[in-house]
């Protein structure tokens, strides 16, 4: 069963990524060299899944849905050629796709819970903080609406994806936009994942974030070191 559409109207939703991903790039910090960063570049980009997408050489998307010329569209693209290695919610291993909250503190909560795990699964006990970048973008599409819908709740489990990927991959093939959905992380929050960089729009850099855990099974304490600086 296909949920229904709702236009989605929606500007500056917010997408949480590490700041070594959004930052000043990695390789021209190693040299000032136009020649050898040049050689650098073509070096990274023989396992880089990025500029393979870029290059029409990976099998989960094409370059013909990829962008180019806009203004940040190397983070639009690495959302949809990287994917981890069992998938995320809506999406299986073989493609990425375009995950936002409406709301910062919902963000903040989706990857807070993703960040928790990764330090348990390491068994990680010291204090550790994750700088990241929020990335704003808007919507201007009709996307399925999964939101106050009890026939669906299958696909918003907390503990497996397995049903979540197969109900995507069927509305992915099916020409679908994307889905909006409740977070599962917080109460009340709004979750959006575009299957298409074509109508993730207009995105810009938005705020600094630090979340530093005291350990893995604590909350973490959450700040935005520009604007108190600003505020000093």
């Amino acid at each position: 069963m296909k949920p229904a559409l709702s236009p989605i109207h929606q500007d500056d939703t917010h997408r949480l990524i590490p700041y070594r991903y959004g930052g000043e790039g990695v390789l021209r910090r190693l040299t000032e060299d136009d020649d050898e960063f040049a050689a650098l570049t073509e070096l990274e980009g023989a396992t880089n899944d990025r500029l393979l997408g870029e290059a029409n050489r990976l099998p989960g998307i094409s370059i013909h849905e990829l962008l180019f010329g806009v203004k940040n569209a190397e983070i639009v693209n690495a959302a949809f050629v990287y994917s981890d290695s069992i998938g995320s919610r809506f999406n299986g291993p073989g493609r990425g796709a375009w995950y936002a909250a409406f709301e910062l503190k919902t963000a903040e909560a989706e990857v807070a819970f993703h960040k928790a795990e990764e330090l348990q699964e390491i068994d990680w006990q010291e204090p550790e903080t994750f700088t990241l970048i929020d990335y704003l973008a808007d919507f201007r599409s009709e996307f399925h609406d999964i939101r106050g819908k009890s026939a669906f709740k299958a696909v918003l489990d907390p503990k497996s994806y397995a049903a979540s990927q197969v109900f995507a991959g069927d509305l992915l093939a099916a020409g679908s936009a994307g889905i909006v959905y409740p977070s599962v992380r917080r109460t009340k929050g709004t979750c959006l994942v575009c299957f298409r960089p074509a109508l993730v729009m207009n995105v810009r850099q938005g705020q600094i974030v630090t979340m530093t855990f005291k350990s893995p099974a604590s909350p973490p304490i959450i700040d935005y070191p520009q604007y108190r600086k600003h505020r000093l």
